[in-house]
């Protein structure tokens, strides 16, 4: 009898994947005599590959090396290999679907993603929107397992819970600044759709509202990218306080190491997020035509620290890439700079307030 041997499949992108760390590792946790594998794009890698024991990964570039119907089949040749059990489709794409059909025919157990298109349709419905939340990723996925028969309670904290800090591995530059500042916090601007990025002139002014209410403060601006690169360059030339994280750091892992080290983080709808939220770094998320009804909320982010702003016609989008009803980008443009610094000293109070009761 074969022993019981996971496959987990998603190939799609950062934030994404990351959103399946919590459950896995919980997963990973509750079944320790599971064989678990993880497949997906190569820059996965980090998130899994030193998450338990009983957990492996397994990169697949299917752009280059498994490209079409001939790749899929030599990546299915690869799987066979590895005596499979059950299989957990996480993505529910024409690929997926795919190397699933081939694990049917070779009897293994499949179960596939419920992404509940129908409600997220109804709430970024231009007329008669629903306005509901919908499950969030952690439980769609939660739901795959709990049909293949692995029940699973989500218990993850943090990739770096019970560990030490790791902030000397980082560069020089780095270390010092993060132990100089009294207060540190990680500013992530960018998005990959316009619609989920608050416009970069009133981030400036958040900036300067920051820079202006907390002392001892540094900044670190996240971003990736030529384009990007140059535009926080930029920014770090107007702002004493920041730095540009791409210039020093080289990374997930070493984002990651930074992002644990910070009192908040300020980020869009976007990977940083997510990625913050696996160090369970507390962020204030900033949601323009997207909301986090659709189920994309960081892991344990509070409520109370999203900032957005009201409007009939929003969420119009989920992935925040239709171009904007009105032609303005209202959503993001009436968020005023204080409402995210009032979020930010909120979460700098909370913590200061734990600290004076310890």
């Amino acid at each position: 009898m074969r022993s019981e041997h996971l496959l987990i499949v998603r190939f799609s992108a950062i934030g994404d994947v990351a959103m399946m760390v919590p459950v896995v590792a919980s997963l990973a946790l509750q079944y320790p005599h599971l064989r678990i594998t993880v497949l997906s794009r190569p820059f996965a890698r980090v998130f899994f590959e030193h998450l338990a024991p009983n957990v492996s990964f397994m990169g697949a570039d299917i752009n280059k090396d498994y490209r079409g119907i001939l790749g899929l089949n030599n990546l299915f040749r690869r799987l066979s290999g590895k005596r499979f059990t059950a299989v957990a489709d996480f993505h529910d794409v024409l690929r997926t679907k795919y190397l699933r059909l081939k694990f049917w025919f070779d009897h293994i157990p499949t179960a596939h993603i419920n992404k509940h298109r129908e409600g997220k349709k109804a709430l970024t419905a231009k007329h008669n929107k629903r306005f509901e939340q919908q499950p969030t990723s952690f439980q769609n996925y939660a739901d795959v397992l709990k049909e293949l028969g692995y029940p699973v309670q989500l218990t993850f904290k943090s990739l770096f819970e019970g560990t030490t800090s790791q902030l000397n591995t980082l560069p020089n530059s780095i270390v010092e600044a993060v132990n100089k500042a009294q207060i540190n916090i990680g500013i992530a601007p960018f998005a990959a759709h316009q619609g989920k990025i608050y416009p970069l002139e009133k981030m400036q002014e958040v900036i300067n509202e920051l820079e202006n209410n907390i002392e001892n403060l540094q900044i670190y601006l996240f971003g990736g990218g030529e384009q990007e690169t140059k535009q926080i360059a930029t920014m770090v030339q107007q702002h004493r306080h920041c730095i540009s994280v791409p210039e020093h750091l080289k990374g997930f892992q070493q984002e990651l190491i930074l992002m644990n080290e910070l009192d908040a983080m300020i980020s869009m709808d976007s990977s940083n997020m997510h990625l913050a939220s696996l160090v369970a770094t507390p962020v204030v998320s900033v949601w323009g035509a997207t909301h986090p009804f659709a189920g994309f909320m960081g892991w344990n982010q509070k409520q109370e620290y999203v900032v957005d702003h009201s409007m009939a016609c929003r969420p119009c989008s989920i992935y925040g890439n239709k171009p904007c009803y009105r032609g303005d980008f209202a959503c993001m443009q009436n968020i005023k700079p204080q409402q995210i610094t009032q979020k930010v000293m909120a979460i700098i109070n909370a913590q200061q307030g734990k600290e004076t009761n310890n």
